[in-house]
């Protein structure tokens, strides 16, 4: 009979965000260090700032180290707090935040506890140029070098990494994040009267909601359109807006808590990016039967829309295509899909990831 004692488990988490401003990668963190405070584990979150909207998601019971510095550079004090507080293991919660990880690892050598790193974004950019794919990818294959093991939240994104971080099999999984869940006390949306359309996500350039804007005039003129986000972008869509004469067909009323309602009331929703990891706005919509229009920004999105009666994939750069696919799911009588629920306990699946890794450095 062994007395061999069993292994401990990856008791403190310590993982990262620049702001709380409503990033994705930074929402599903935020969820999942709810999952594992639950758990009993304890979970620091060194945070440049915590100005902004998704600041009211904050677990209850989380360490919180707020540096008061919302640029990146003061995240690359990272390795301080990891040798104050010696955590069990890092969770780096999006491809932003590698080249902390890659720091922390070189200033920590050794020292540095294994470190998790969960892809957010796609690894293939068809929307860079020559010199920068050939930077990016060269980038990429560093990876393996600070990196213990990536998660990636669906098959085809864990061959992608595989592929372009050259990470061997055995360091990659595939976990998905934590399905989203109504939010009571978030701020309700005044949405549309009447039928609209619905796009969830940042103002930003990768977003490219200037596709959805310029495709309006040439749908139905009762459909309106909502975008839910905030960003760098709001001027410049706003101008597009106006100067189109759709004022009175599009509103942009920022961030929200809980974009389910939204989502639920649209007769479809829309992603037009030039990229993407794996877009949980459409594994949210389809949550809640409704159909879902998509660029093709991920290897990621056929996985979500698995067949013609969820959605229609159409190319980054097909606007003829994105005008047909909402004019289809406009048209009357279009059946709705029926609600799509991922199965599975994400938590329970990167405990036991993070438990294995903890035992095997120790």
């Amino acid at each position: 009979m062994s007395n061999t004692a069993p292994p401990e488990p990856a008791r403190h988490l310590l993982t990262v965000a620049q702001t709380m401003r409503g990033g994705g990668v930074e929402r599903a963190m935020l969820r999942m260090a709810q999952g594992w405070l639950r758990a009993g584990r304890r979970v620091t979150l060194v945070l440049g700032s915590d100005a902004g909207p998704l600041a009211a998601e904050i677990p209850e019971g989380i360490d919180l180290i707020r540096l008061e510095d919302a640029r990146y550079a003061a995240l690359f004090d990272l390795e301080e707090h990891v040798r104050a507080l010696g955590p069990d293991l890092i969770f780096c919660p999006g491809n932003h935040y590698s080249a902390v990880a890659a720091h922390t690892r070189w200033r920590l050598g050794r020292a540095c506890p294994p470190i998790v790193a969960k892809v957010s974004n796609a690894l293939v950019r068809p929307e860079q140029g020559a010199f920068a794919a050939w930077a990016y990818r060269r980038w990429l294959r560093l990876h393996p070098r600070f990196l213990d093991h990536v998660v990636a939240m669906t098959p085809a994104m864990a061959a992608e990494a595989i592929a372009e971080m050259r990470m061997p099999a055995g360091r990659v999984s595939v976990i998905a994040n934590p399905p989203a869940t109504v939010r009571p006390d978030a701020a309700p949306v005044s949405l549309p009267d009447g039928r609209y359309i619905v796009g969830v996500g940042r103002l930003e350039p990768q977003k490219r909601w200037d596709r959805l804007i310029a495709a309006l005039p040439r749908i139905a003129e009762d459909v309106k359109l909502l975008i839910l986000g905030e960003g760098s972008r709001r001027a410049e869509l706003e101008a597009q807006v106006a100067a189109l004469g759709l004022g009175a067909r599009v509103s942009m009323p920022g961030h929200t808590g809980d974009p389910l309602p939204a989502l639920a009331g649209a007769a479809v929703a829309v992603l037009t990016s030039d990229y993407e990891g794996v877009p949980g706005v459409l594994r949210e919509a389809l949550s809640v039967g409704t159909p879902v229009v998509s660029t093709e920004s991920s290897v990621a999105v056929r996985e979500i829309v698995t067949g013609a009666e969820l959605g229609t994939v159409v190319a980054r750069e097909d606007a003829e295509g994105l005008v047909a696919a909402l004019n289809h799911w406009l048209a009357p009588g279009v059946a709705r899909p029926a609600p799509v629920i991922v199965g599975g306990d994400p938590i329970a699946d990167y405990l036991t990831l993070f438990d294995r890794l903890v035992a095997a450095r120790g």
